[in-house]
């Protein structure tokens, strides 16, 4: 896939990187990503992402934009209050990069429709708030073998992982969470600067899967301390028993 004048002039600082040139960009440039959740994670990633220039992002957010929401939420604008968050991040998006092919889904994802959101496109990234769409939108990943990058953060705490096959994310969070009541940030509160943070790692870890650089981060998960600035590398072991990928 040829790159234009345009896109050699706007991707020159990433093209000039040994481990990325004009091939990196190229794939990037053929990808196709998901983020689900336009909110404190998803508004670090679709920035990220688009000035990166990935071909084509899908914004799937049901919600809309609410003033206690823009403390993490810098896409978005006080004025654009009671507006719908992932038509706002597909504007945004259109303003800084107009070689990105955009689709904006202003729907919650469900079982029932998952599956048909999620198909076509060659990664997924899950920015959601509560367990039961996290579930949902990875036991999907699992039957259409899809690569899942998990991004979360509460408190002053965040956890990354990238899930290809096994182990998944079930595997590593259990069937106890398939229920929508669980806490999430509007309970137990979040500070901005690390969704922000979770948010840019999550789209460094998209970019180095799509443009094959790197090495491959699958079925380990990062956790950061934003009290004490540190990170910590796990590895995930794959549950055998797990309903999900158990007989992937």
């Amino acid at each position: 896939m040829s790159l234009s004048d345009d896109e050699l002039s706007r991707y020159a600082r990433q093209i000039v990187l040994p481990q990325f040139g004009g091939t990196g960009q190229q794939r990037l440039k053929a990808a196709s990503v998901c983020v689900v959740g336009a909110g404190g994670i998803g508004t670090a990633v679709i920035p990220a992402l688009a000035g990166a220039g990935v071909g084509r992002l899908t914004i799937i957010d049901g919600d809309s934009v609410d003033l206690s929401n823009l403390h993490r939420q810098p896409i978005y604008r006080t004025r654009e209050a009671g507006e719908p968050k992932a038509a706002l991040a597909a504007q945004f998006v259109r303003r800084l990069n107009p070689h990105v092919q955009l689709d904006a889904v202003e729907r919650q994802i469900v079982p029932d429709n998952v599956e048909t959101l999620l198909a076509g496109h060659d990664l997924i990234i899950d920015g959601t708030d509560n367990f039961a769409t996290r579930l949902t939108v990875s036991d999907a990943t699992v039957r259409l073998g899809l690569t899942l990058i998990s991004a979360a953060a509460v408190q002053f705490q965040g956890q990354l992982g990238l899930f290809r096959g096994q182990p998944c994310y079930r595997c590593f969070v259990g069937d106890a969470f398939d229920v929508d009541d669980c806490d999430n940030c509007a309970e137990q509160g979040v500070l901005g600067a690390v969704t922000g943070l979770m948010g840019n790692a999550a789209a460094l870890l998209a970019i180095r899967a799509l443009a094959q650089v790197g090495e491959d981060p699958a079925g380990k998960l990062q956790l950061f301390d934003g009290l004490t600035g540190e990170w910590r590398t796990m590895r995930l072991p794959a549950d055998p028993s797990c309903r999900a990928c158990g007989s992937a």
